[in-house]
């Protein structure tokens, strides 16, 4: 599932991008979380075991570690404990297919910051590692965290949507459709465009799940005023004021 970038992307302090360091024995895992992060802005990088791991950690300093528990050879635990002992702080997700309540106490006891169980859904660990570069790294350009097309209002933080005053329920696919809608106000954009933003890089549908979500979101949204979502016949879709 690819994840939508935020209106203003995260920076560090100094306007450069956020470091990230993706550690997992699973390459094509680390992979798309490696992709899912550069699509946000942030230099990202990934290693596939602990060695490596550490060694990385030094060469690139990273601001953000994702860590994977169960590797062989040094596992995560060690190389957290590694890190530590090193008087590193930096802000560490673990990941890990072990989902009892001791392993997530272990994990936080040792230094971890938040905790995911595989198999996780790839817009929510975006949505945890982008709070926690706000609350340990990160500046950004706009701190309004809302969007805005017309009368119709998305927050971002909350996960709210309003129009006219109106609360919209819509759910988290729909709310992924409708943000790349209006971070990309008056834009035309392709079926192509949004299957890879909204979806995934390797989505094996088709193109007609976008057509179904467009409809679904003209129900909730065009039926409380002038329509918002507007067809451009053989090329995509685009949002904009009726006027």
């Amino acid at each position: 599932m690819a994840v939508p970038r935020e209106k203003a992307p995260l920076t560090r302090p100094d306007g450069s991008p956020i470091r990230a360091l993706v550690v997992d024995d699973e390459t094509n895992l680390s992979d798309l979380l490696r992709m899912a992060l550069t699509n946000e802005g942030w230099d990202a990088r990934t290693a596939s075991n602990g060695q490596e791991a550490l060694n990385l950690i030094r060469e690139f300093a990273p601001d953000l570690l994702v860590l994977d528990i169960m590797m062989p050879g040094l596992d995560g635990m060690e190389v957290l404990k590694r890190v530590r002992a090193g008087g590193n702080d930096v802000p560490v997700l673990f990941l890990t297919a072990k989902d009892a309540v001791q392993d997530r106490i272990a994990g936080i006891s040792a230094g971890g910051d938040d905790y995911l169980t595989k198999p996780f859904n790839l817009e929510e660990v975006i949505v945890r590692l982008r709070g926690m570069a706000r609350r340990h790294v990160a500046v950004a350009a706009d701190s309004d965290p809302r969007l805005q097309v017309g009368d119709l209002t998305l927050d971002e933080e909350t996960y709210e949507v309003e129009r006219a005053g109106q609360l919209i329920k819509l759910t988290a696919k729909e709310f992924e459709l409708l943000r790349y809608l209006m971070q990309n106000p008056r834009r035309v954009l392709s079926k192509a465009q949004i299957l890879d933003q909204v979806w995934s890089y390797d989505f094996g549908g088709t193109s007609s799940v976008v057509e179904i979500y467009i409809s679904y979101l003209r129900k909730k949204i065009d039926s409380i005023g002038e329509p918002l979502i507007h067809t451009v016949r053989g090329v995509g879709y685009t949002i904009k004021p009726g006027r």
